[in-house]
C-alpha cells in the first residue's frame, strides 16, 4: 500500500500545480460566481465540519451533524466568522446552513484534490467510504489511476484483517454442527456486511481460510488507464491475486 500512497502523493503534487495555474489568485469570488453554486448538488464528506445550523454562523444553533454520504442541494451562499457557508436542503426534512468545506461536488474546481487529501489523512472504514465517494463524484479526475490503485490496496489490507476476525469469531464446533459448507460461514461473516453495502466484494481461499479483495478496481485501472504508471502495479497485484486463489468463492 505504501507504493499506492506514493503514486497518490505525486498525483496530488501535479494536480495542485495545475489548479494554481487555472486559478486567479488575486480575485475573490464575486456575486455571480457565488450564485453559480446555487442549485448544485453536493455530498457531505467531512463529517467533522458537517454541522447543519439555523444561521450562517459558527455560533448559530445546530440542528444535527450530517453523516458522510448525505446528499444536499445548495440553496444559498453566505460568509461569516471567516468561513463560507452553503444554505442546503438536506432530505428528508431539513434545511439549514453548513460550512462549505464539509461538502464536495463536481461543480467546484479543485474539490477532487481536496478530497484526495482528505482520503490520505483518513484511516479505517471512513477512508474506504471516502474513496468510494471519490470514484462516484470524480470518475474523470486526473487522480483516478492513483485512487483506483490505492482502493485495491486498502481492501486487500482490509481482507487480511477480516480473515483474522473471522478466524477468531467463527467457532469450528458450531460450524461442524450443521451440514452447511465451511466457506459459506465465512462468506456470510457479519464483518463483510458494511463492505457489501458499498458494492465491495471479497474472495475466499478455502485452504488458507483467508479473504482477498476481488481486484475490481485494479481491473478498472487496466481497462481505463492502461498507459499509466499505476497500471503496471495493478497488473502485478492481479497476478499475485491469481496465485493466491485456489478457489473463487465470492461474498
Amino acid at each position: 500500500m505504501k507504493i499506492a500512497f506514493l503514486f497518490l502523493i505525486a498525483a496530488l503534487s501535479v494536480g495542485a500545480v495545475d489548479a494554481q495555474r487555472r486559478s486567479s489568485p488575486a480575485k475573490r469570488p464575486n456575486g455571480s460566481q457565488k450564485s453559480s453554486e446555487i442549485g448544485k448538488s453536493a455530498v457531505v464528506l467531512d463529517e467533522s465540519l458537517a454541522v447543519l445550523r439555523a444561521k450562517p454562523s459558527l455560533f448559530a444553533d445546530s440542528y444535527q451533524r450530517m453523516r458522510v454520504g448525505r446528499r444536499v442541494s445548495i440553496l444559498g451562499v453566505a460568509e461569516a466568522d471567516g468561513v463560507k457557508f452553503f444554505r442546503v436542503s438536506a432530505p428528508p426534512a431539513k434545511t439549514g446552513w453548513v460550512q462549505a468545506d464539509a461538502v464536495f461536488g463536481n461543480f467546484r474546481a479543485g474539490d477532487d484534490i481536496r478530497l484526495a487529501q482528505l482520503i490520505r489523512a483518513s484511516t479505517g472504514f471512513e477512508q474506504i467510504e471516502l474513496v468510494v465517494q471519490f470514484m462516484a463524484i470524480y470518475p474523470n479526475s486526473s487522480l483516478m489511476p492513483s485512487i483506483l490503485l490505492l482502493f485495491g490496496d486498502l481492501l486487500e489490507e482490509t481482507a487480511a484483517r477480516l480473515s483474522r476476525d473471522a478466524g477468531s469469531r467463527l467457532k469450528r464446533a458450531e460450524m461442524a454442527a450443521t451440514a452447511a459448507p465451511m466457506h459459506s460461514y465465512y462468506l456470510n461473516f457479519v464483518g463483510l456486511d458494511r463492505y457489501r453495502k458499498l458494492g465491495i466484494r471479497f474472495l475466499f481461499e478455502t485452504e488458507s481460510r483467508t479473504f482477498h479483495y476481488n481486484g475490481d478496481s485494479w481491473r478498472q485501472l487496466l481497462l481505463r488507464f492502461s498507459g499509466s504508471p499505476e497500471s503496471a502495479e495493478a497488473r502485478k497485484r492481479l497476478d499475485s491475486l491469481k496465485e493466491k486463489m485456489s478457489s473463487t468463492a465470492q461474498n
